[in-house]
Order: C-alpha cells, then structure tokens, then sequence
C-alpha cells in the first residue's frame, strides 16, 4: 500500500479531528486545546508515513516522500478549514476581510459579546469591558497560536527539503528519532550501533549519565557557557556552582533536551569527531581533533547527526544521518 493510501486508511478522520458531538458543548478553551491536539496527531503520523516511505530504492523513496508530503498538505488544510468552521460558530470568520475585523470578532466571541451587527450601537457596561480586555489578551494568544500552526509544516517541508539537497549528493539521508526529549542521546546511540554490529555499547540513558558525570569533572569548562547561554534563574539565591550542578542533574536523570554544551561533552566522552547537518544553518563539526583520516569509513568513523529546527513543532531536534539502505 502506498503511503498516500496509508494516510487515507491508516486512521480515521474523527482521530485526526476529535469529536466535537458527542457530549455536552465545548467550551472555548477545549476547543482550542482539542485544535491543538489534532495538530500534533497529524504531526505524529507525518513522521509516521515518513518512516513507512523509507523502503524501496533511492528513487522510489523519493517518490514516496512527495506522496506523504502531498497528502500530508491536504490533510492539513482540511483540518485548518475545520478549525475555522468551530470558531466561525463563535463569532471568529476567516475571511477575505482585514486581519484586524477578524481578531476583533473573535475578542467579542471569547468575551461573550454578541458579533452581530446592530443598527443602534450602545455604550459598553464595565463588565462587558472588562470581559472584552480579557477576551483581546486570549485572542491575541490564540492568533499567534494559530499562525505558528499553520506555518508549521510548510516550514519544516522546506527545511527537510534544504537538508536533502545537502545530503543527497554525501550518499546519506534522514533516519527518524523519536521526539521526546532524548532525541540528541537516541541519535549517537543509532550512530554508534551502526559500527557496532547494530548493537551500542551505550543506551541513550547510559549517554546521559556520561555527559553529566563529564561536564561536572570539567565544570570549569562549561560554566562560562553555561552562564552565556542564560540557563540559570538570575534572581536566584544559589551559586553559579550549584546551579550548574543542578543543570547537571536534570541533564542525568530527566528528558531535558540536549543542545552544545552536551555536543561538546560528548564529543570528548566518547573521543568522536561529530557532524551536525542543517538545512537552516551551516553544517557544525565538533571534536575534530578525533577525526579519522577516513571520516566515516575510518577506524574511528565520524558520528553524522542531522539538526532540525521546525520539527513536529516541538522546536528542535536530531536525527541521525546514514548511508542509504541502513535506514
């Protein structure tokens, strides 16, 4: 089965969608919670149809992912239209006129203000003003919500699409970690198990314990970072020092997302020369006085992992980049 038919069969519209009739009315803020739920739901299968395009030769992957990317598109767009038809019912019309009039009737729907139009204007009650400033902040919040929503995909598409041209040529190409706040770790595991028999020697969690037992034995190395890159509460009444450790700690024992400072330790814990793809920065190599003479094909083979910044609008996150067929 294609992905395209996966994606008309493999779920049903109502799970995509929610089910906003059975039970009793939902208010503002579930339906708004419920969007955004759906959003990630259609998020979550992208990546899901992704995985399942991965098969077949280097053109019929291609082809396939142009199938999920175009199915995917639609989907979306019938969702937003859904989207836009709840909101409609209270009071929020997007249509072709100013983007100011469309915000406006949605502050009147959240502050429970009628949106139709009347030939005699009345004066406001305190309350109803009251109710329309809470409702501007909410509707503002919402705007901006939905906007990010619905630029998403489109820019994560485009993203992919830069990271592609770039790796195409390397013989490389994207396999898929899971998002959940590990992403950084399961990716050099993947790496490491594919010199390794498929199997690694570290898990993602043993990782973890290696990078924040590393940067506590070099603290003086990455506290100047660490302080830079703004990752302490400045009005707090702890030390620098006990911050750090602190950071370290959540870095060990929680799924706090890894960026350069934990790069930077692992590079040296594991005496790997590590690569950074990106299809909206320049590429970033690290540890490179670990650099085989070979790159990936050298005794001390190259960790290659891929950086994305719009993905499944979670914010960042990394992949693992290898040869084609080992996906």
């Amino acid at each position: 089965m294609e992905p395209a038919e996966e994606a008309e069969r493999g779920v049903p519209q109502g799970e995509l969608q929610g089910d906003a009739t059975k039970g009793k009315p939902e208010s503002l803020e579930e339906i708004l919670s419920r969007h955004r739920q759906e959003i990630a739901k259609l998020q979550n299968k992208e990546m899901n149809l992704k995985k399942a395009a991965a098969k077949g030769s280097k053109a019929e992957q291609k082809a396939k992912k142009k199938q999920v990317e175009d199915e995917i598109s639609r989907l979306l767009s019938q969702l937003k239209a859904k989207h836009s038809e709840e909101l409609a019912l209270l009071g929020y019309k997007n249509t072709d006129s100013s983007e100011k009039g469309s915000l406006d009737s949605l502050v009147k729907a959240i502050a429970g203000v009628s949106v139709i139009n009347h030939s005699e204007s009345t004066k406001p009650s305190k309350g109803a003003r009251r109710r329309g400033r809470r409702a501007q902040e909410a509707a503002a919040r919402e705007q901006r919500i939905q906007e990010e929503q619905s630029n998403i995909i489109s820019d994560r598409l485009i993203e992919n699409e830069s990271l592609e041209r770039k790796l195409e040529p390397l013989g490389l190409t994207i396999k898929e970690i899971k998002p959940d706040g590990h992403c950084l770790y399961r990716a050099v595991e993947d790496q490491l198990s594919l010199h390794c028999s498929n199997v690694s020697q570290y898990n993602y969690q043993v990782l973890r314990e290696m990078v924040a037992n590393y940067m506590r034995e070099h603290a003086s190395d990455f506290l100047p970072f660490f302080l830079s890159d703004s990752k302490i509460e400045m009005d707090s009444d702890s030390s620098p020092m006990e911050r750090f450790e602190k950071y370290c700690e959540e870095v060990r024992a929680t799924a706090a997302w890894g960026g350069q400072l934990e790069l930077g330790a692992l590079t040296h814990c594991l005496k790997k020369h590590i690569v950074i793809y990106s299809g909206s920065f320049p590429d970033v190599e690290m540890g490179k006085e670990y650099k085989s003479d070979n790159g990936s094909n050298g005794s001390n083979p190259s960790i290659l992992l891929s950086y994305h910044r719009h993905a499944y609008g979670l914010g960042e996150h990394y992949n693992s980049v290898v040869p084609y067929g080992k996906r």
